[in-house]
């Protein structure tokens, strides 16, 4: 891992005046239980902070952007855009990785684990830009990176509980609820991958696949809403 975050500064075209900020968001708490005397902290406390500018953020962008969207509407577009799974990949499109601060055990995991911490590692980012130069540098941060993934989670639906949505459209077309049996599951405890198959009566519809039983479960409901054509409302 590089200590050297001036391309990252140069990716995301901020330069840090307190580079401490910065280095701080990158260290892991596991790292610390390896290196007692590393005076920074963990990026626990930047996390938490970057977590609620994040929402500031997100939301605001939502609200100005959707205006005929209700409530309930606006907040599957954030869940969509804020969770684990898009963040964690835009960090690792900006080379988060590259820099992250574990300790040995937690270096080798490249699975799920891996994309969380990315993800915690984006939002203490987020906490150190809001310190070092004010909520309106890390408005634009998230702008810049994060926010075009709108067009795709749109696009694809991805916003949708895709279980809830498949089961409406099959009752409504096929006056039948589908249903999911775990088909096959594989690797350690700490990271399990599961493949589900999606049913409407005895026929297969789609299989998917995910690190917990509803990650898959989800998965498969949105390929089978594509294979059925039904993921258009």
């Amino acid at each position: 891992m590089s200590t050297d975050f001036s391309p990252f500064e140069a990716r995301i075209g901020v330069r840090f005046r307190d580079r401490a900020l910065l280095e701080q968001a990158f260290i892991h708490r596991s790292y610390l239980n390896e290196n007692p005397n590393i005076t920074l902290g963990h990026n626990e406390r930047l996390e938490f902070l970057g977590d609620a500018v994040l929402e500031l953020a997100v939301t605001d962008y939502l609200y100005r952007s959707y205006p005929k969207e209700d409530e309930g509407t606006l907040t599957a577009y954030r869940s969509a855009l804020v969770n684990a799974v898009t963040i964690g990949t835009v960090a690792q499109e900006l080379g988060m990785n590259e820099h992250l601060l574990l300790s040995r055990g937690e270096a080798k995991d490249e699975g799920r684990a891996r994309q969380v911490i990315l993800a915690n590692t984006y939002e203490a980012v987020v906490g150190a830009l809001y310190l070092d130069q004010g909520y309106a540098c890390a408005r634009d941060f998230i702008t810049a990176h994060l926010i075009p993934r709108m067009d795709g989670i749109l696009a694809e639906n991805l916003w949708l509980d895709a279980k809830s949505f498949f089961q409406e459209k099959a009752q409504e077309k096929e006056g039948v609820t589908p249903s999911y049996n775990v088909l096959a599951e594989s690797g350690p405890d700490h990271n399990k991958k599961f493949t589900v198959g999606v049913y409407i009566g005895s026929e297969q519809v789609a299989q998917g696949n995910g690190h917990s039983k509803q990650e898959a479960e989800q998965d498969a409901a949105r390929k089978a809403l594509a294979e059925k054509r039904w993921n258009v409302r």
